[in-house]
């Protein structure tokens, strides 16, 4: 069974648990170091079925592909139960140190907060990450909104301070899209001369916890909310581009963690996702592949080594 469960929320997805062929072998760990983008050395060999749970600690904004997609298909094809933890990925940085959620895995949405894990003076919780997608933040909208008009029409910078407009987006001190929609906001403020900007900043009553804001968009909750491209095309939310602003995006990493209770399960999911079948999921789901995928760190372990092209 998948289960998953955010800081906020819990409830429970039903997975299918077959046997099948595991994504890859899980055996010696071997070493890189620096930032590169290694080859696999000879070709990943199947390995027999897992048992038990795989806890994954994962992005918010990666509910949609973990619980309906990658999630089912890795316990379909491996026969590992995966539970999992959904948050903003600088909170999962805090409540990981913190011993709060005792992980396998953790797939982050921000180089900058997974190497706070790493290191002698932050724990040595990873040794290594690999970088393997990324996705633009982009500002979604309700087709039934009253405003949806002129989102479409207008800047975004006007739209979203329309008088009555109720606008999503989440914390910037707890997750990194927030931090980026922070920013712009606080760049077109400057650029477009548009105070209003700076007050929606500073709103915390626009704040909503990340794994949340698809569902209370689509329930009308919200007119407007800020996204990244791979949550709001799986929903088939439409969106508008943040025009003005570039390099606002994700780029996702994932990585093994110390003290993993089910270490050979955690390294069939980095292989399974770094794969070709979790690679074709992420591309469905409108994520922009980093091709291919780089290491930072050392001590990676050879079935995640080997399921890099």
């Amino acid at each position: 069974m998948f289960t998953y469960r955010s800081t906020r929320a819990r409830l429970a997805v039903v997975g299918f648990v077959l046997l099948g062929l595991a994504a890859a072998a899980c055996s010696s760990s071997s070493s890189t170091s620096g930032t590169s983008s290694p080859s696999a050395s000879g070709s990943a060999s199947a390995a027999a079925t897992g048992t038990g749970s795989v806890n994954v600690l994962y992005a918010g904004s990666l509910v949609t592909l973990m619980t309906k997609q990658v999630g089912p298909a890795f316990q379909k094809a491996t026969g590992y139960s995966v539970t999992g933890e959904s948050a903003g990925s600088t909170a999962l940085v805090t409540e990981i140190k913190g011993k709060v959620y005792k992980g396998d895995v953790f797939v982050s949405a921000s180089p900058t907060a997974t190497k706070t894990l790493m290191g002698s003076s932050n724990g040595d919780w990873v040794t290594y990450y690999v970088s393997f997608a990324s996705s633009n933040v982009v500002l979604g909208y309700n087709v039934d909104s009253k405003f949806a008009a002129d989102i479409k029409s207008k800047p975004w910078y006007e739209a979203i301070t329309e008088p009555g407009l109720k606008l999503g987006f989440t914390d910037p001190a707890t997750d990194p899209k927030g931090k980026l929609v922070a920013e712009a906001l606080s760049d077109t403020a400057k650029s477009q001369k548009l105070p209003a900007l700076t007050t929606i900043e500073n709103d915390k009553s626009d704040v909503y916890p990340e794994e949340t804001l698809v569902a209370r968009l689509q329930s009308g909750q919200l007119d407007a909310a800020f996204f990244y491209t791979a949550e709001a095309e799986p929903a088939k939310i439409p969106t508008v581009p943040l025009a003005g602003e570039t390099d606002l995006k994700a780029t996702y990493t994932v990585s093994t963690l110390k003290g993993a209770p089910n270490e050979a399960g955690a390294e069939a999911f980095v292989a399974y996702l770094l794969g070709p079948a979790g690679q074709a999921q992420l591309k469905q789901d409108g994520f922009d592949l980093i091709s291919p995928p780089t290491v930072t760190g050392s001590v990676v372990p050879s079935a995640v080594q080997s399921a890099i092209p």
